[in-house]
């Protein structure tokens, strides 16, 4: 397994959003494991997608200083211009590992993408550092991100849109909340329309952790879908707006923990059974409807260190 530091790009690790943080914490150790472990690993939080940026870099901080990295600093920029600064940019030299929070992914391509805080995630990823990104964090890494789009089962024509993402991962379009959101339909959709993408959709609490830019592990309680419409039929091209689509021959593999897939080859390479635990879950803030996670977190960590 490829950790931080070594030759070529460091690992990615895509998580689908409401990652187990008060539990067993697979998902958030196995980052802080890949940047560098107990000890060494030197972590930069950036909660731009956040709309409680504080709270975010607090939760994070107190998690992976419990998980036992040696330093977490954070980068916050408030504006494009201030993403812009190479001081702040200049944050991520010396991290091993990046983890980007949840929130809105169009604020993450509006304030980052392009910037000298973009480039210097892009150049530390490309000399060997891990980067980590949860629910709107993940969805940024790959070329073309989604930057909003409908729920539901069934593929809808011009249901989605596609943004610039950081560009860490090409060939690929990234979704999270997969199966707890049913975004089924928008990831096919935008497939549908791109074949040339292969579609990712990570479900809460599990992670496709992918090294050489390549091969993809996944890790956590739930699945990751790939959907492959390279030689698919569809009507993508002459269908009306908010149609339903044809997309016929399109491949689907559903990969539990265990598995391990090539990217560039769109196929299996490997699955050991794990029978992953169901972790407790505590609700990711990207929808505002936890601006005291927090203090719950707090609250929870305390309990658990006075047993």
């Amino acid at each position: 397994m490829q950790t931080t530091g070594g030759p070529g790009p460091g690992p990615l690790v895509v998580i689908g959003g409401a990652e187990d943080k008060v539990g067993r914490s697979v998902v958030l150790r196995r980052f802080v494991r890949l940047s560098g472990g107990r000890g060494k690993a030197r972590i930069v939080i950036v909660p731009t997608a956040s709309s409680v940026e504080p709270e975010m870099v607090e939760v994070y901080t107190d998690l992976f200083s419990r998980l036992g990295a040696a330093q977490v600093r954070s980068v916050r920029p408030a504006t494009r211009r201030a993403a812009d600064d190479p001081e702040l940019a200049a944050v991520t030299a010396g991290a091993t590992g990046i983890f980007l929070t949840g929130g809105n992914q169009l604020k993450l391509s509006q304030r980052i993408t392009g910037t000298a805080l973009g480039h210097a995630i892009r150049a530390a990823h490309a000399r060997g550092t891990t980067v980590a990104g949860t629910s709107a964090g993940a969805s940024v890494m790959s070329a073309h991100m989604i930057s909003m789009g409908g729920e539901g089962t069934t593929p809808r024509h011009r249901d989605s849109q596609l943004s610039a993402g950081l560009g860490l991962l090409d060939g690929v379009v990234i979704d999270q909340h997969f199966d707890q959101r049913s975004r089924y339909g928008r990831l096919m959709s935008l497939v549908a329309a791109s074949p040339s993408l292969a579609g990712i959709g990570v479900d809460e609490n599990t992670a496709a952790v992918v090294t050489g830019r390549r091969y993809l592990e996944v890790v956590g309680a739930g699945a990751v879908f790939v959907i492959d419409a390279q030689h698919a039929v569809s009507d993508a091209h002459e269908a009306r707006s908010g149609a339903p689509l044809l997309l016929s021959g399109a491949i689907v593999h559903t990969l539990p923990a265990g598995s391990t897939f090539d990217l560039q080859r769109r196929a299996l390479v490997s699955f050991t059974e794990r029978h992953p635990d169901r972790s407790v879950q505590v609700s990711h803030a990207d929808r505002d409807e936890a601006k005291n996670l927090a203090g719950q977190l707090r609250a929870t960590l305390r309990r658990q260190e006075d047993r």
